[in-house]
């Protein structure tokens, strides 16, 4: 067969391989066009897939900070769901509820009077009053009958019990003067004068009594008033003090309760276990017109420690690490932080850290405040059970607490840790909830260490709960005008004792006398009931920068 001829045979027409070939590439062309445009919208499929991820977590995390800042702005600010902080106007309701009983009691009594009489009944028992202090003075008022005799036939009454009420009175801050006279006695024969000596005082030769010191401070510091209110509540009476002598005495108050602060500082370091947190405060910033940021460290002891509790607080113009180690330099032990990066190298020295598990739990909390969500829920019902353990073994001994903890709060440590191992393989990466369960992740040896002891804290609630009354001061003093301003300056609200007898403490007499090298040991006044407040700028505690707050039920001397 002569191939050629057959081939030329079968092209009849010339162009067909040319149209052939032509048709061939174009498809290809086609092909690889489609190609691209399908590999092109792959591409921006999967780019916009990440954007919508992207887009997705934002929306999250602006839900979720909105949510916290609506809270903080309009809500409750306490992660418990408690009752009491639900409506803003409690105060007001039972105000307008007892005056309305009030009102009505009145109403029945004058109707009673116009009717006829009915049989008397028994008055009803009002439950929830809690009795009055058994410290309080008690002035007994006897109220007895016009007659000794029966109204009916005449015979002598005989006493065969009493009816006894107590009411609660108080008596305005009254002013008053101690005229101090000392005789001088001279003797003819050495012709010399004799008389008592001085008492010591906390101002030298100042017209303030030390009631009147604590006074001051108290209402400033502890009822947050503005010197100049108090300015006002004298001059009611007749009284002028003015506001810039009653700063000086401020002032002073401060450098006579230092041998208190450096005793409780020393006592402080004493303890094994630690809390410690700060909080910002503004400072006056010379020649800028405005404010920079300082901060109040504060340092706390344990409360399942047996010892008596004490806080201080320790001011210094910048949040730097470096405060805390200088104020704990030396001490070894157990410590409660937050995750701040200050402390971080204070676990280098030998400090052995403690997870604050109220700070995982506030994740998770946020988290299902700003919408609900599953895997928070759960986590909050798991943390729950281990503070329902902590709730149980509250009263315990700290052996009994750590027998507790072994049986009941580790089995359920382990079981909640691998719960968030596995749910975190199913959560989006970098989502809200990610980042709660990887918080929980890298704190976990810190936060599970609360278990391994009777002794050691679940959280940093204490020291927060110290902390927190500086808010209400910073919404009157505004600001700091200097560093050594808060240096001098505290605040103490503590139970079972009278502020108004600090001053007057054998230690702060000593100090006046120049004799602190010979207070005499007193460890009874380090034991009693817990400190609840803060010290705050402009009431001096320290010259060194430290404020301290004092235990309770101190013994004192007049």
């Amino acid at each position: 067969m002569n191939l050629d001829a057959e081939l030329a045979r079968l092209n009849a027409t010339p162009a067909l391989p040319d149209w052939v070939l032509g048709t061939v590439q174009k498809l290809i062309d086609q092909a690889q066009e489609e190609e691209a445009e399908a590999l092109r919208l792959s591409e921006q499929i999967t780019r916009r897939d990440s954007e919508l991820h992207a887009a997705r977590i934002k929306i999250q995390a602006l839900t979720l900070e909105l949510a916290h800042l609506r809270r903080m702005r309009f809500g409750a600010r306490s992660e418990a769901f408690s009752a009491e902080a639900g409506d803003l106007f409690q105060e007001t309701l039972a105000s307008d509820i007892a005056a309305a009983q009030a009102e009505l009691a009145r109403k029945q009594a004058e109707a009673a009077a116009t009717s006829e009489p009915q049989v008397p009944r028994t008055p009803r028992l009002r439950a929830g009053r809690q009795p009055l202090p058994d410290h309080l003075p008690r002035i007994e008022h006897r109220h007895e009958p016009i007659s000794c005799t029966c109204g009916q036939c005449g015979t002598a009454l005989v006493k065969i019990g009493e009816d006894i009420s107590e009411q609660l009175d108080v008596e305005p801050a009254r002013f008053f003067v101690h005229r101090h006279i000392r005789p001088q006695y001279a003797c003819r024969a050495c012709e010399t004068v004799s008389a008592a000596p001085i008492a010591p005082a906390v101002i030298d030769a100042g017209m303030a009594a030390t009631g009147l010191l604590s006074w001051v401070a108290i209402s400033k510091f502890l009822d947050h008033l503005p010197l100049y209110r108090l300015e006002q509540i004298a001059a009611r009476d007749g009284v002028s003090l003015s506001r810039t002598t009653m700063a000086e005495w401020v002032g002073r108050i401060g450098v006579a309760l230092q041998p208190l602060v450096d005793r409780l500082v020393a006592h402080l370091l004493e303890r094994r276990v630690l809390h410690a947190d700060e909080t910002p405060v503004k400072q006056l910033d010379p020649g800028r017109g405005k404010t920079k940021r300082a901060y109040l460290w504060a340092y706390r002891s344990n409360v399942l420690e047996t010892g008596p509790p004490i806080v201080v607080f320790d001011y210094q113009p910048s949040r730097a690490g470096a405060h805390a180690q200088a104020f704990l330099s030396g001490w070894q032990g157990h410590l409660m932080v937050d995750d701040y990066g200050g402390y971080k190298a204070l676990f280098a020295t030998g400090i052995i850290e403690l997870g604050c598990l109220a700070h995982a739990r506030r994740k998770y909390f946020e988290l299902n405040a700003a919408q609900p969500n599953a895997i928070a829920q759960q986590a909050l019902e798991r943390i729950g059970a281990l503070y329902a353990i902590e709730a149980e073994g509250r009263d315990l001994t700290i052996a009994a607490r750590a027998h507790l903890r072994q049986t009941q709060a580790q089995p359920r440590l382990a079981a909640l840790r691998e719960w968030l191992i596995n749910t975190r393989l199913s959560v989006a990466e970098g989502s809200a909830t990610a980042k709660a369960i990887d918080y929980s992740l890298k704190r976990w040896p810190a936060l599970s260490r609360y278990a391994t002891a009777g002794d050691l804290p679940i959280d940093n609630n204490p020291i927060e709960n110290d902390i927190r009354p500086v808010a209400v001061g910073k919404k009157n003093w505004l600001f700091v005008g200097s560093e050594r301003g808060p240096t001098r300056r505290g605040d103490s609200k503590l139970t079972g004792h009278r502020k108004a007898q600090w001053p007057r403490s054998s230690s702060v007499a000593a100090r006046h006398a120049g004799t602190t090298a010979h207070l005499p040991p007193q460890p009874d006044r380090f034991s009693l009931a817990p400190a609840h407040r803060h010290f705050a700028p402009n009431c001096s505690m320290s010259i060194r920068g430290r404020a301290t707050r004092l235990p309770s039920n101190a013994p004192m001397q007049p």
